[in-house]
This record gives structure tokens, sequence and C-alpha cells, in this order.
């Protein structure tokens, strides 16, 4: 496999589920639920700031900073804590899905239940659901480093993070190539 070819699938990764419009909704599965198929856990849903409100949760407040441009649309998803869901192809609990403002955007992700949580960030900068390495960009929960090594993906332990009954809040600074 070359690196370009690598990297197209990791970074596809991160795109999750393209195919999927925005709007469409499926029911909230459980954190510990055992999938039978990928499509038990895709859940596309808007932001909702009231739910990361005093007293809201569990959910994740997530201040997403350095965002390139206001083309395109940010994709935020929540997996589940654990090297099998991680950026793995329609394993995402939760995504939102928002036309792009350059500078810094906040979403509120609500979660299943209290547990251990990665959040992956995509600005696809031209909107064409494709990942184009040279011109858009992402970033995870904790900011792990990203380079040519591991192609976007670093591993669950650098990105995983527990929430609690309430609202945790993190932040995310976007990186791009260029």
């Amino acid at each position: 496999m070359t690196i370009i070819s690598s990297a197209k699938r990791i970074a596809g990764g991160l795109a999750a589920a393209g195919a999927l419009t925005l709007g469409a909704t499926m029911p909230a599965v459980p954190a510990t639920a055992q999938a039978t198929s990928s499509s038990d856990f895709r859940n596309i849903i808007s932001n909702n700031m009231r739910s990361c409100a005093p007293g809201g949760g569990p959910a994740v407040r997530v201040t997403i900073s350095g965002i390139k441009s206001s083309t395109g649309k940010i994709r935020a998803q929540v997996y589940n804590g654990t090297s099998r869901d991680w950026l793995e192809s329609g394993r995402w609990l939760n995504r939102i899905e928002l036309p792009a403002r350059r500078g810094r955007m906040t979403v509120c992700m609500p979660v299943p239940a209290s547990g251990p949580y990665a959040i992956a960030v995509r600005h696809d900068a031209n909107n064409n659901n494709e990942t184009d390495l040279t011109q858009d960009g992402g970033g995870m929960s904790n900011n792990p480093s990203i380079n040519i090594f591991n192609l976007g993906r670093p591993g669950i332990d650098k990105t995983r993070f527990s929430v609690g009954g309430g609202v945790r809040s993190i932040a995310i600074t976007m990186k791009y190539a260029t």
C-alpha cells in the first residue's frame, strides 16, 4: 500500500460515512452497546447548545479553533473511547455538520452515558464530501501531534477523555497541510 493510498484510507476514517445526508437521524445507541453492524451507531444531530447549558449532560462542549476559512463545512464526530471504534468507518456515535466559519466555532456533542470518548473534527473546505489532503483540515480531542508517520490517525490513548454526568469542555485546534 502506498503512503498516498494509506493516507486516503486513514483520512477517510476521519470523514466517516460521507454518503449519509445531513438531517437523517437514527436512534441513539448507548456507549456500552455492542454493535451488530456499522449502521447501529450513526446519529446525525443538530448543534443544540442547550444540551451544554448548566445542568445539561452528559455532553461535550467542543471549542474548535484555527478554522482556516468560511468555505465548506465542519464535521465533528464522537466515538466510544475504544480502539475498536476510534476512527473506524461508521463507528461514530453522533455527528454534527455545520457550515464552516473562519476562526473559532463551538459545538455541543451529547454522549449516551458517562464514560470514555474521543472526538474527530474535519473541515471539508470545498464541500465535496471527500478528503482532500491539500485543502481540508482536521483535529482531534487532546490535540495530538499529526505527522507523516501516523498519517493523521493517532491512537485512542492520545485522544481519549472521560465524560461524567455533566458537561465536559474541550478545545480542538484544527491542523492543515498548507
